[in-house]
């Protein structure tokens, strides 16, 4: 996977100012990342993560999740990225699909806050390595600055 191209191809979807730049991010990963399974972002309101733009094979059921609950509640209380390479072998993993089997999380920040998350699921044992860490990392930043302009 060419990361960098992949980011250029995202960061001109920002360019392009499309109306609803989050549901366009979500799609490419989705779409364009053989590995990513199911993929979603998830908003801070209050002591809560609620899941706003999401593409998958199917909805979840935890589309709010407390902070400091599951892996995502820990990637927004701890204000890093989470990589389980076995959900099976997490016991903070909530459990959405039979098909995961791996999953990353990414925090997005603003002025040092998280305010969200990138929550990616993998059907492949192990799905994620560093290079996937520095592209959606690379990523959230981007979600931060659209939004907030």
């Amino acid at each position: 996977m060419d990361y960098d191209a992949a980011y250029r191809e995202i960061e001109s979807l920002a360019n392009e100012r499309q109306q609803d730049f989050e549901q366009a991010v979500v799609d490419y990963l989705h779409d364009r990342v053989p590995h990513y399974s199911w993929v979603g972002i998830y908003w801070v309101e209050g002591s809560d993560l609620v899941l706003g733009a999401w593409k998958g094979p199917e909805a979840t059921a935890h589309t709010r999740i407390p902070i400091g609950t599951g892996v995502c509640g820990a990637a927004a209380a701890s204000g890093r990225t989470e990589v389980v390479a076995d959900v099976s072998a997490d016991p903070r993993y909530l459990a959405c699909f039979p098909s995961t089997k791996s999953e990353v999380v990414v925090p997005i920040f603003s002025d040092g806050h998280v305010i969200g998350e990138i929550d990616i699921d993998s059907a492949d044992l192990d799905a994620f390595g560093a290079g996937d860490q520095r592209f959606l990392e690379r990523i959230a930043d981007l979600l931060n600055v659209v939004r907030a302009s």
